[in-house]
């Protein structure tokens, strides 16, 4: 073909992607199916503070830290550990007031540094003993003193499915695949369920927010000719999976179904961040809702509800009357 051919197949793309592509500046609908799903009831046990100290632990990278920070400029204390951040959510300074001692793992440190979601049940397998005494990072605890709480969350990549994958999944991954994010959760639980004087409490990873895409016309064109997906219904499909994902995860009949102990919780951070299913997006990124990380609003909305479950989770596992 001739470069003047090359030019012209080129601008006639251009036109025929001119008809389907959204206006430029603006983000494609999110259009995903919006499934909700029940959580473990825990309104029978009361929300008040717990009656002695308990020291916790949060694992977690920036997001974590970023919702633990009190609001203010970015005052790092170690690595994507904060004093303060432009998105803090001040859930350190609210669980200290509720009687917690809060300690923190992070980048950097043996226990801090591996948290996508393949990456916990090896972690609790073999270094249970060092996750229940970390105090910061690879600071230990006095001893005798052990975490009696351990808060443990993934990031927002953790939630870009590539697909479902085939049952029973494999818990290794490496592929983010539904089945084998399923089959990762499954093969922690019985490590959890070893020390049943701990509560474990799972965050699901934050949602991720609905980017404009940035793919030409000409591309978006070609795969619409093609048959192949956009950036926005890839985007769009991630989305819906890890709904899907998420509300299996929280489900008193999906990862807990059949546990027996008390001693594994749900905190749903992924549908606080989409206002509770209004869509599969977060609704709370940063940067006017360019960045992924949750803005101070999302954090501090999550902190609201973070602070009551858990004391209610504490009260349920009867680690305080």
């Amino acid at each position: 073909m001739s470069k003047k051919h090359l030019v012209s197949a080129g601008a006639f793309l251009v036109a025929l992607g001119a008809l389907f592509i959204p206006i430029e500046g603006k983000a494609p609908a999110a259009t995903g199916p919006i499934a909700k799903a029940t959580s473990l009831d825990l309104s029978g046990f009361s929300s008040a503070p717990p009656g002695a100290p308990l020291d916790l632990l949060f694992i977690h990278h920036s997001v974590g830290g970023q919702l633990l920070a009190d609001p203010g400029p970015e005052k790092e204390k170690a690595s994507c550990v904060y004093e303060t951040h432009p998105n803090g959510g001040g859930l350190k300074k609210r669980l200290i007031e509720q009687g917690y001692r809060v300690h923190e793992a992070s980048y950097g440190s043996a226990i801090g540094e591996d948290t996508d979601l393949f990456h916990w049940a090896p972690k609790f397998r073999d270094r249970m003993d060092s996750v229940l005494r970390v105090a910061l990072n690879d600071q230990m605890l006095p001893d005798g003193a052990v975490n009696r709480i351990v808060v443990f969350k993934s990031c927002y990549p953790n939630n870009r499915f590539v697909g479902e994958g085939t049952a029973p999944g494999d818990p290794s991954g490496p592929e983010l695949t539904v089945w084998n994010a399923k089959a990762t959760l499954s093969s922690l639980l019985p490590e959890l369920a070893k020390r049943k004087d701990t509560l474990f409490v799972y965050m699901t990873a934050p949602a991720n927010i609905l980017k404009r895409s940035k793919e030409p016309a000409w591309k978006w064109t070609a795969k619409k000719i093609l048959g192949k997906p956009s950036e926005a219904e890839v985007a769009q499909r991630q989305a819906d999976l890890a709904r899907a994902f998420n509300n299996w995860v929280k489900s008193p009949d999906g990862w807990l179904s059949g546990y027996p102990e008390k001693n594994v919780v749900v905190f749903d951070y992924y549908d606080v961040l989409t206002n509770k299913g209004e869509s599969n997006f977060s609704q709370h990124g940063s940067e006017g809702n360019t960045d992924n990380h949750p803005s101070r609003e999302g954090n501090e909305r999550a902190a609201d509800e973070l602070v009551p479950f858990l004391n209610q989770a504490v009260r349920r596992m009867g680690l305080s009357t």
